[in-house]
């Protein structure tokens, strides 16, 4: 007789393991009101920028203006740190005092 071992294996339940995946923090990007950078020049950024259609950016240049900061978007980190970096660059470059800022959300 041969022998059947296999017959006799333990029957066990599968545990599947799932690990959470957390999703990276996101970040605001804030613009400031200032006394000197004009209008026109916070749509061309939000525009250029943060790729907003004009409504939206007339909607938010106009929520910096009278609240004194908007949000531009929500990104991760580098991304956040990236556009405001770009901002600060261009506002350099057109001789306007624009401050851009993040912060956790």
């Amino acid at each position: 007789m041969m022998n059947q071992d296999h017959d006799h294996e333990e029957g066990g339940t599968a545990t599947i393991l799932k690990n959470k995946v957390q999703l990276p923090k996101k970040f605001k990007v804030l613009l400031h009101n200032d006394d000197y950078t004009t209008m026109e020049f916070v749509i061309f950024i939000l525009q250029s920028v943060f790729h907003k259609k004009i409504e939206e950016a007339e909607n938010i240049m106009l929520e910096v203006h009278q609240k004194g900061i908007g949000v531009c978007g929500v990104y991760t980190h580098e991304i956040a740190e990236s556009k405001a970096k770009k901002v600060e660059k261009l506002s350099r470059e057109h001789s306007h005092p624009l401050l851009c800022s993040i912060e956790p959300e």
